[in-house]
């Protein structure tokens, strides 16, 4: 499987023409806006299948991680070519997928912070984005939103753990939990599409580290160790059942729903990772994309 587009950097405007031309070469996607971003930006959900049962992934909650939506679409891409020309993935009938399974895809949670990354401040927002970054016009470590707030540390699971202990107490590029749950408007979209679906597991992919974890506090269904092991088995991953870490969205989706969650981290190095990477991402990662569709 290679990447079929190499034009880069791959900020928000590239995922809406990416999303554009998927809608017109294959109808049968639904695209929907589940909200937006503090500076406007569409927050676009992705439908492929009409199965009963419901799996949600997403990506680049952190902005210089963008990497994960490159990834993410292109695992979508080989999904798409492989359903229109009835061929298998790994030996697997993928029409058997689409009709067993409703996927739901956000490629890009924080669409601002990734443009901020790859693209510099905006105009409305330079003097602010500045001074979070100390003066800095270098972004290549900003994870968080426009605001300087950690949209994978605003979820309502111990939240006031992070708040305490995280370092910054104001915004600030990474780490940064918020004044309180839920303030950022990235992390209300991602929260309210979960309340108003029944998804019957999510996928977060961030970087880096080859590694994915899938308990939280005890909240975790039976079925969740069964999943790890199968995508471990299928990737090569490291599964890891707990980390010292809480508020993060697959946190809360387990604490809430008693349902599997998952937090993939792609790649090893340090963030951002180099491009060259992306090949081999794919090759382990789609195991588990598939994976997550057929148990």
């Amino acid at each position: 499987m290679e990447v079929r587009s190499s034009k880069l950097p791959y900020d928000s405007k590239s995922l809406q023409k990416q999303i554009n031309t998927l809608k017109k070469l294959y109808p049968f996607i639904k695209v929907k806006t589940i909200g937006h971003s503090v500076l406007g930006n569409p927050i676009q959900e992705l439908r492929i299948g009409k199965g009963l049962k419901k799996i949600h992934m997403n990506a680049s909650f952190h902005a210089n991680e963008w990497i994960t939506t490159l990834i993410i679409m292109n695992l979508v891409n080989h999904y798409l070519i492989s359903l229109t020309n009835r061929s298998t993935i790994k030996g697997i009938n993928t029409m058997n997928l689409y009709n067993d399974t409703e996927l739901s895809l956000v490629p890009m949670v924080n669409p601002d912070g990734v443009d901020l990354v790859l693209n510099g401040p905006p105009t409305s927002r330079y003097n602010e984005v500045m001074k979070i970054n100390d003066g800095s016009t270098e972004f290549v470590h900003w994870k968080a939103n426009i605001r300087g707030v950690d949209l994978n540390n605003q979820y309502p699971a111990n939240w006031e753990i992070e708040q305490k202990r995280k370092i910054p107490k104001s915004p600030a590029p990474r780490d940064y939990p918020g004044q309180s749950t839920l303030t950022e408007p990235e992390a209300i979209a991602m929260a309210d599409l979960v309340k108003s679906n029944q998804f019957d597991r999510v996928l977060a992919f961030h970087t880096q580290g080859e590694e994915f974890y899938w308990g939280y506090e005890g909240f975790e269904p039976p079925e969740s160790e069964e999943l790890a092991k199968e995508f471990e088995r299928v990737s090569g991953y490291k599964a890891i059942r707990n980390v010292d870490s809480h508020a993060g969205f697959k946190d809360w989706y387990i604490q809430e729903f008693k349902r599997p969650g998952f937090t993939i981290e792609l790649g090893k190095g340090i963030n951002p990772l180099p491009l060259s990477q992306v090949n081999d991402i794919l090759q382990k990662v789609e195991g588990i994309f598939l994976a997550s569709l057929y148990l």
